[in-house]
């Protein structure tokens, strides 16, 4: 059987690209480059490998993050693809993000990751790149480099955990972990049981095992198509993820010779595709800020108009916690992301090109879905719209995101009370042990948006349902805020309100006992206020202090952007 690899031969094409960084940076004929070559045969290289393209292995391995744990194995198997490819690959690291294991929100570090990759790309003598990631807010960190810096560009997504079990039942990371710690609060499980549940959750390295953030932004990733077909379902530990990863490495050089670059692949056409895909997959609410920042590297303005106009069209046909009941992991058996942009081939732009140098129309011959029960048929889907709403009113001028295929379907329409918190600390002081506390009550918590938070973090998920409701059964009450909730997350949450109320928007005029108005199905979110009488309450509003005075935390304060605009800084 010949081999799909390119044979390195005496007359390679790379010795007619005088151009190639890595060949300006190896073969000048001064101080510099002696310093240079002698570097690199200090580590045992040759002249042989000095005349090979460098291909860069951006590696985001951390040991403080349980989701990249597996990376310095999928980096070796990329490595002998580039090796096979006739390239160079060299290995280097940068930050990694697990959002557990940091006392803020790293949508702070998800720019700074940007900046570090980006840079470490553009001052390195790298003709090319491969991305290696997996958790939420890397793998649009590195898009968001890719994209900037501009060279051929692979990402090699790590996949998703294996879903836990505990007595029969699938269990899903944080999805499942919402519903135990309600049972436990309410005392439906007992320390026992609960224990036995902890240890049972989450059995291996990769991404939660939900479509959560994680597992949305890889399979975006692939319908943007930066990834090779079928990469962003492949469980963590499975073997044929290194297959693939193996095949990346080759694919990268291929890019290369060809001149293919990031702004050839993630085009408009390509942004709608990926769209359409976190619409179908009932995908993070996160995605919408992550998409709109990468876009803008690219000079591409996506719109909260656009995500709403695309989720009329497109329904959410994954049944994938949390919107729907299997793991993310039956994804990969049902056909994957090829899959899915089959079921919903008549919303895509099929002439997008990818990283494989062949369009979506291309890649999707022969792709078909293997199971119906995880990924349903359009005239059968899991939910008629997609999987996010864009809601606008005067609380959220500039808009607010809901994931209305996890909403409780009473609350599609709803007024009532405002409960009002100024952080999140403050209502989870309080909230949880409340008595005067209603199924009907609106609960607003503020302050926590990009610039309040700062970066916007998890909480909204995180706000309490009180003890005497979760007693009687509730499960999901309203809840409002300017932050955001993890992709993991369902029930009535509405998220991204923009501007938030720590630089002056309408959410901070907003009182206890004002009447909040929710309408899903008509995109509205508004308290039952004048215009002259929110105007009245914002001139009587005073600024937070700034809360850094130095270091990247400063500069994240001072310059990030809305969630409108994607939380990227405003000199991005």
């Amino acid at each position: 059987m010949r081999s799909s690899r390119e044979p390195v031969n005496d007359t390679p094409w790379w010795d007619n690209k005088q151009d190639l960084k890595s060949k300006i940076w190896s073969q000048q004929d001064d101080l510099h480059g002696l310093v240079r070559r002698a570097l690199v045969r200090a580590v045992g290289y040759s002249d042989y490998d000095l005349a090979l393209p460098i291909v860069g292995i951006c590696n985001s391995w951390s040991e403080l993050n349980p989701g990249h744990y597996h990376l310095r194995q999928l980096a070796e198997a990329v490595k002998r693809g580039v090796w096979q490819a006739g390239g160079f690959p060299l290995e280097f690291n940068t930050i990694s993000l697990c959002e557990p294991f940091h006392n803020i929100s790293t949508l702070v570090y998800r720019n700074l990751m940007a900046m570090e990759t980006e840079e470490m790309i553009v001052s390195q003598p790298l003709d090319a790149v491969v991305l290696l990631s997996s958790c939420d807010k890397n793998v649009p960190a590195q898009l968001m480099a890719a994209a900037s810096a501009d060279i051929p560009a692979i990402l090699v997504p790590g996949g998703s955990m294996l879903p836990g079990r505990y007595k029969g039942e699938s269990l899903g990371c944080c999805t499942d972990g919402y519903r135990v710690w309600a049972r436990y609060i309410a005392g439906d499980l007992d320390d026992e049981e609960y224990s036995e549940i902890e240890k049972s959750m989450m059995p291996t390295y990769g991404a939660c095992a939900v479509m959560g953030t994680a597992n949305t932004m890889q399979c975006l990733a692939e319908a943007l198509g930066m990834t090779l077909p079928g990469a962003a379902s492949i469980p963590a530990p499975y073997g044929r993820i290194f297959a693939l990863a193996e095949e990346s490495g080759r694919q990268v050089m291929k890019l290369l010779r060809c001149g293919i670059r990031p702004s050839h692949i993630m085009t408009e056409g390509s942004f709608r595709n990926a769209i359409a895909a976190l619409m179908a997959l009932g995908g993070s609410t996160n995605a919408v800020i992550h998409l709109i920042a990468i876009a803008k590297r690219l000079g591409i303005r996506l719109s909260l108009d656009t995500f709403d106009a695309i989720s009329r069209q497109v329904p959410v046909v994954c049944n994938i916690k949390p919107v729907g009941t299997h793991p993310a992991t039956d994804l990969d058996g049902a056909g994957g992301i090829p899959a899915v942009m089959t079921e919903i081939y008549r919303f895509l732009q099929p002439n997008a090109l990818t990283v494989t140098g062949a369009c979506v129309q291309d890649n999707l011959r022969g792709a078909k879905v293997r199971d119906r029960a995880v990924i349903l048929p359009l005239d059968h889907p899991v939910s008629s719209e997609g999987g996010l709403a864009v809601l606008r009113g005067n609380i959220a001028p500039m808009g607010a995101i809901i994931k209305q295929a996890a909403v409780s379907e009473r609350f599609l329409r709803h007024e009532g009370p405002a409960l009002v918190f100024d952080s999140f600390a403050a209502a989870q002081g309080k909230l949880l042990d409340a008595a005067d506390v209603s199924e009907s009550t609106v609960i607003v918590v503020r302050n926590e948006g990009p610039v309040g938070g700062p970066g916007m973090p998890e909480v909204g998920d995180s706000i309490p349902i009180p003890k005497t409701l979760l007693k009687k059964g509730v499960r999901d009450l309203v809840r409002v805020t300017d932050a955001r909730i993890s992709g993991t997350a369902f029930g009535t949450i509405v998220v991204h309100v923009d501007p938030e109320a720590a630089v002056g928007g309408p959410l901070a005029a907003v009182r206890t006992g004002d009447i909040v108005s929710l309408d899903v199905p008509g995109r509205r979110l508004d308290v039952r206020l004048s215009d002259g009488e929110i105007k009245a309450r914002l001139e009587k509003w005073v600024a937070p202090r700034p809360r850094y005075g130095r270091g990247y935390r400063h500069l994240f304060e001072q310059h990030v952007q809305q969630a409108s605009e994607g939380c990227d800084f405003d000199f991005a």
